[in-house]
Parts: structure tokens; C-alpha cells; sequence
């Protein structure tokens, strides 16, 4: 693989896990409690978001295996009794990431759309020609990440932002039964893995990433 193109995934991922979990923390504070943002996570500086396996490590080797790139950051604290209505509260602080990284992707396509009209109106012999070719690269790999990020946060599987937002949907007696979940979430996230499934999840998003960027 071109090392060119490994370090741009490396640098969008971590850009895209650090919208993600600001974002989380940013919601948490415009929602009452102030916990994270106290700790520093409503910042984009990456450094305060990093987590050795899920930000770098995890991602690498996705990346390596020529997979769509995925990972997860230090779980961003929150208390629910700050909260003003802690059930949905919980459940905005949830979405916030994935909402957070589909915008970000949205943006990313806008962007490319634009160039697009530009690079039409510029000859390939241009020394702008290559520069613009590779923000194309770059704006393809940030929309194709981020929205495999958010997809993958939104499985309904803890701790995954998913079963926040499923949890803060049930009643009160169901999202207590669906918290019993909790303790068996990392190996039903392996199981998911040597599934089939996330072919099937992340093949139409692949699909629909390359129209979009054709």
C-alpha cells in the first residue's frame, strides 16, 4: 500500500475520533453536566482523546488489511445526574458522536463537489493539477472513514454508542434488562467480526462513498 496514503488514513482517523468524542463531551455540557468538558474532552486537540489500541493501533492494522478504518478513543465520562432528563439525556450524548462524524463526511462531499468544478477548469500539465487530486484523496479517505466510524458506533452493542441511543428508546424496565448486555459486549463485538455482517453493513457504504466521490 502507498505509504502516503497510510498516513493520510492515520491522521483522518484520528481526526474523526476526536470529533467523536468531543462532540460527545460538547453535548454532555449543553445538556448540564460539565464533567467532561472539565477534564478537557470538548477539545479537538487529539492528544487528550487518545487511546493506545483503539486510536492507533486498532486502526493500523484495519488499515494494513486493506479494511474499512474504525476505531475508539478514551470513553469520554459523564454524570447522569447532572443531566436534566438523565434517560434522553444519555441517549443525545450518545448520538452526538456518530451525528459528529456523519456531518463531518457530509462536509467532506460538499468539499469534493466543489473541486470538482475546479479541476474541470484546470489543465493537467497545471501545477495545481496534483494538489488538487490529492485533496480529492484526502476528502474521499475523510468522508469514507468517518462514515464507517459512525456506522460502527451506532450498533446497538455496549459500549458502543449504539446501545446508549437503544437505551435511552426502551422503558425503564427494558433498558435494565438490556444492561445485563454490558458485561458480554466485547465478545459479542469479536463475534460480530468473523460475521458476515459487517461485510454486508459496510459494503453498500463503500459502495455508495465511491458514487458519491466518482
Amino acid at each position: 500500500m502507498d505509504i502516503r496514503l497510510i498516513i493520510v488514513q492515520v491522521f483522518v482517523i484520528l481526526f474523526a475520533i476526536t470529533v467523536h468524542e468531543a462532540a460527545h463531551a460538547w453535548m454532555a455540557a449543553k445538556l448540564g453536566d460539565p464533567t467532561a468538558a472539565a477534564l478537557g474532552r470538548a477539545s479537538l486537540n487529539p492528544l487528550v482523546h487518545i487511546d493506545p489500541v483503539g486510536t492507533v493501533l486498532f486502526p493500523l492494522i484495519l488499515i494494513l488489511f486493506k479494511m474499512p478504518v474504525f476505531g475508539w478513543a478514551k470513553p469520554v465520562p459523564y454524570n447522569p445526574y447532572n443531566l436534566r432528563r438523565p434517560r434522553k439525556g444519555g441517549l443525545w450524548i450518545s448520538f452526538a458522536g456518530p451525528l459528529a462524524n456523519i456531518l463531518t463526511a457530509a462536509a467532506a462531499v460538499l468539499l469534493f463537489q466543489f473541486l470538482k468544478v475546479a479541476v474541470a477548469g484546470v489543465q493537467e500539465s497545471s501545477f495545481l493539477a496534483k494538489p488538487l487530486v490529492g485533496l480529492g484523496t484526502v476528502l474521499y479517505v475523510t468522508a469514507l472513514i468517518n462514515v464507517s466510524l459512525a456506522v460502527f458506533n451506532l450498533i446497538p452493542i455496549p459500549p458502543l454508542d449504539g446501545s446508549g441511543i437503544l437505551a435511552g428508546l426502551l422503558s425503564e424496565r427494558g433498558a435494565a434488562q438490556y444492561e445485563r448486555l454490558r458485561p458480554y459486549g466485547f465478545l459479542l463485538l469479536i463475534l460480530l467480526m468473523y460475521s458476515r455482517i459487517p461485510t454486508l453493513i459496510f459494503s453498500p457504504i463503500l459502495s455508495l462513498i465511491s458514487k458519491l466521490f466518482a
